[in-house]
C-alpha cells in the first residue's frame, strides 16, 4: 500500500451539522483530506497543535503516556481505507519488548495521539485518490465570535486561554486559541 506523508493543517466547525473537520494535507501536493471528527477529539488535536498541557492527563495524553511507559515507539499513524462513509486508521508501535504491532483507531484518535508524540500521519494513497479534495473546496473555517466588539487584545484573549484550560473547557480553548492566530499571526 503507497502511503502519503500528511500534516494538519487546520480544524474547521462546521455550524449547519455542528460538526468539525480536521483537514490533513500531504506534505508534497496539493490534496486535502477532511476527516470529521467530534468535538472531544477536535478540542485534544487543537491543545496538541498548540502544544497546550491540561492541569491533568486528557485521555489522548493517557495513551502517550502508556506508550512511553512501556518503551515503545509510535512509528506512524495511518488512515488505511474508507468503507461506507467511515475512515479507518491503524497506529503502529515497535518495542524492544513486544517487537512490532498494528492497532486499530479511529482516525481522529490516532491523529491526537500521533501529535502528542511527534510520529508521523500518513493516508493511503487509495483513500486520497478517493477522498480528498483540492485548497478551493475544503472547508473554510469559523472565526469564533468575541463578547466585546472590536478587536480584543491578546493579553486578554491569553488570559481567557489560560482560564478555559485550568476549567477544562477546551472548546472554548480551542476557540480563543484560534481568535489568537486569526488576530495576532
Amino acid at each position: 500500500m503507497k502511503l502519503i506523508p500528511v500534516q494538519v493543517e487546520k480544524i474547521s466547525f462546521h455550524p449547519s451539522s455542528h460538526s468539525y473537520a480536521v483537514i490533513l494535507k500531504e506534505l508534497e501536493g496539493e490534496r486535502k483530506l477532511p476527516v470529521i471528527v467530534g468535538a472531544f477529539e477536535a478540542q485534544s488535536i487543537a491543545l496538541a497543535l498548540e502544544k497546550v498541557q491540561p492541569p491533568r492527563p486528557m485521555t489522548h495524553d493517557l495513551i502517550r503516556n502508556v506508550v512511553q511507559s512501556i518503551d515503545a515507539d509510535l512509528t506512524a499513524v495511518t488512515v488505511t481505507e474508507l468503507k461506507d462513509g467511515v475512515y479507518y486508521a491503524r497506529l503502529e508501535l515497535d518495542s524492544i519488548l513486544f517487537g512490532s504491532r498494528s492497532i486499530d483507531s479511529r482516525p481522529s484518535d490516532a491523529i491526537a495521539v500521533a501529535l502528542r508524540l511527534n510520529a508521523p500521519i500518513m493516508v493511503a494513497e487509495q483513500v486520497m485518490r478517493e477522498s480528498s479534495v483540492l485548497d478551493k473546496e475544503a472547508p473554510a473555517i469559523i472565526q469564533p465570535e468575541t463578547k466585546n466588539p472590536g478587536k480584543p487584545t491578546r493579553m486578554r484573549l491569553e488570559k481567557e486561554l489560560g482560564r478555559a484550560v485550568e476549567r477544562e473547557e477546551y472548546e472554548i480553548a480551542a476557540k480563543l486559541r484560534d481568535k489568537i492566530k486569526e488576530l495576532y499571526s
